[in-house]
């Protein structure tokens, strides 16, 4: 036998026990139009693995820094904000005129010792290390988004670190 009756045999059993199948497990007679097109998705689907799926952020650079990291500590609590871990990402188009984005940071709280009467040096240690997350309105601008500090709301902090 060829190899062409073969695949051909193949295809036509393997139609028949998709119908039968569906038949038993439905209890109700098969579309084979709805059958066929839900075969053809699933080949396509498998041709299109290039092309991502799950939508990427955006990095934006956010252009108000410093008034984001003093809202951040008043709102969390924490004695600072390392500046270098503070990024604002999006999943939207940033043309638009106001961005709801992603904040995340690395806060932190700091332990203080020292200070009696022999010995008048104060010692600073970072004691605990927070992940922050929160989500806040951005206006975007030429060079990056200015966000809007008042729409600033924590979704968690994690502590990281504690000693």
């Amino acid at each position: 036998m060829s190899r062409a009756v073969k695949i051909i045999l193949f295809l036509v059993f393997f139609e028949a026990g998709l119908f039968a199948s569906y038949t038993i497990v439905t209890q109700q007679p098969p579309n084979p139009t709805d059958l066929i097109e839900m075969q053809i998705n699933g080949i396509t689907s498998l041709f299109n693995l290039g092309t991502p799926k799950i939508a990427t952020p955006n990095n934006l650079k956010i252009l108000n820094k410093n008034e984001v990291v003093e809202a951040l500590k008043a709102k969390t609590g924490v004695d600072g904000i390392n500046l270098e871990t503070l990024t604002a990402q999006t999943y939207q188009n940033t043309n638009d005129a106001n961005i709801t984005v992603n904040i995340t940071a690395m806060g932190y709280k700091d332990d203080k010792s020292g200070g009696t009467t022999n010995v008048s040096t104060i010692v600073i240690k970072s004691n605990e290390t927070y992940s922050i997350t929160a989500t806040a309105v951005a206006v975007s601008k030429i060079d990056g988004v200015k966000i809007k500090v008042g729409s600033i709301v924590i979704t968690s902090t994690r502590i990281l670190y504690n000693r």
